[in-house]
């Protein structure tokens, strides 16, 4: 879902605008999760209403940017060696958001999250471990009530998901031939266009409980974006152009803010924008930003700013989104005032995803990869 880190780097091409775009959708899952309080269960209402969208975004950047650094240097890299630069790039800010999660699960205590108060510390530290290995805990072990695979921090069902991308790129789908994943892309297409327009609540959202039908979300929302991201890559050639990180920033926000299409008697119309939104705007975007050129120092210091914050941001916010959500629900917070609060608390968690990539993730991996990865 996240690009490789520079300490694997090598004479590629390296997609600043693309980095950049994660960073943008990243921000714009925050103030989506901010808002989501305010709407209730009534998707309807909800403020920036398809932020949700921007995992597809993810998962079609990553398979993106996996296509480009991988799919030519099987040769020279075992599959041993290409998970260990998978599981050192990603799975030190899974241990750390889980780890954030712990701390901050005691403070959503609420009538919003009636399980904490159940929930012994023993039983929360089992489920931070467990979180640790990224394996998703069953129902029985929900301690927050919200049958989530991974309770302490929800969006890490995400980076489950991407895992299992990589494992099916590594043993099948590098293998393939531009046809026969093309044909695979159109199928998985028709299987998102189906599952949204059909969906209940008349959108994509889903993926993050260990239960068939979120599991048949999940997987329907991973595998048309990755696989249509590496086909992108395979058979669209890229030239560097001009400056697209405005451009393509602009309309990410715009898919992503859109207001909710129809209402509760059409469901789906919004259904049928997620699927084209995610078949048709996400490819453009992501090839505006990997023909995009960066010229200027400020805008390359911003992208690489956006970039370098994207994961971080992703996988440590939500923790303390659980713990603002308990604050608006208990204290009956309006909407102009935790809108306020909603923005401080996303420059905070700006300022500490920086400081934790700094500090914890950027040194463990570079340990790492001295440790294991073979020069």
């Amino acid at each position: 879902m996240f690009k490789s880190s520079s300490i694997f780097s090598d004479s590629k091409q390296h997609f600043l605008i693309l980095d950049a775009l994660r960073g943008v959708a990243s921000i714009v899952v925050v103030l989506f999760h901010v808002l989501e309080i305010y709407s209730g269960s009534d998707h309807t209402k909800q403020l920036i209403n398809h932020g949700y969208l921007a995992v597809d975004f993810f998962f079609m950047l990553s398979g993106y940017v996996m296509a480009h650094a991988y799919d030519d240097r099987w040769g020279s890299m075992t599959m041993t060696d290409f998970f260990k630069r998978r599981l050192i790039r990603l799975h030190p800010m899974i241990i750390v958001g889980m780890t954030v999660g712990a701390l901050c699960f005691y403070f959503g205590e609420s009538a919003y999250f009636p399980k904490i108060a159940e929930t012994s510390v023993t039983q929360m530290l089992v489920v931070m471990l467990i979180g640790y290995t990224l394996i998703p805990v069953p129902l029985s072990m929900d301690i927050r009530g919200w049958h989530e695979m991974h309770p302490l921090n929800g969006p890490a069902w995400s980076l489950f998901f991407e895992y299992i991308a990589n494992i099916l790129h590594v043993l099948i789908l590098r293998r393939l031939p531009n046809l026969i994943l093309g044909i695979l892309v159109g199928l998985a297409a028709l299987n998102l266009i189906h599952m949204a327009v059909t969906s209940p609540n008349g959108d994509v959202i889903g993926g993050w409980a260990i239960e068939p039908e979120q599991l048949r979300i999940g997987f329907t929302r991973l595998l048309f974006p990755y696989m249509a991201g590496m086909l992108l890559r395979r058979a669209v050639q890229v030239k560097s152009g001009k400056n697209t990180f405005l451009l393509s920033s602009l309309l990410l926000v715009l898919v992503l803010s859109m207001p909710r299409i129809g209402g509760h008697e059409t469901l789906w119309a919004n259904g049928l924008y997620d699927s084209l939104t995610i078949i048709l705007m996400f490819p453009i975007i992501v090839y505006l930003g990997a023909i995009g050129q960066v010229n200027d120092a400020k805008t390359e210091k911003l992208c690489t700013f956006l970039g370098d914050i994207s994961y971080p941001l992703y996988i440590v916010h939500f923790p303390f989104a659980y713990v603002f959500y308990a604050w608006v629900d208990t204290n009956k917070i309006p909407l102009a005032q935790g809108f306020v609060v909603g923005l401080a608390l996303l420059a905070f968690t700006v300022l500490l995803s920086y400081a934790l990539l700094k500090y914890v993730d950027e040194p463990v991996r570079k340990w790492l990869a001295k440790r294991f990865i073979k020069a």
